[in-house]
């Protein structure tokens, strides 16, 4: 298990296939995300259609990794860039502390998720970048 929800979510974002990243989710997934209300499965599916046209470029660290039982904490240090259509980077960087679930098929899955991942204010104001980005865990 170690790592690799993690290692798929990001390659899976980088390809934009956001059914595997979706199916990576329990169904009753909660994501917290800085100047959001916290949010599930269906409004993070919506956010990642507004992302086409956008590639994305990083990676991840875990910084620790915790089992207990049918579930586990991972403290994540992510580091991303992703590009617009109109050919602007935004550079986000920073933590995200996920719990993972085990589900009945014996499959690991992200369940809760508090992501601290930020950019530059200047990056940020890009006329085409978006609000928010699923980057992920």
């Amino acid at each position: 298990m170690k790592g690799q929800v993690v290692d798929t979510w990001i390659e899976a974002t980088k390809r934009g296939d956001t059914a595997t990243v979706l199916d990576l989710m329990t169904e009753d997934v909660v994501f917290t995300v800085a100047g959001c209300e916290p949010f599930g499965k269906e409004v993070f599916a919506a956010a990642s259609q507004g992302t086409a046209g956008m590639t994305m470029d990083g990676n991840s660290e875990i910084v620790e990794l915790k089992l207990l039982g049918d579930w586990a904490f991972i403290r994540n240090r992510i580091d991303m860039t992703t590009t617009t259509p109109g050919g602007t980077p935004i550079r986000r960087s920073g933590y995200t502390l996920t719990l993972l679930r085990k589900e009945s098929d014996g499959r690991w899955r992200l369940a809760r998720d508090a992501n601290l991942v930020s950019s530059s204010r200047l990056e940020a104001l890009a006329d085409d970048a978006p609000a928010w980005h699923p980057a992920g865990p």
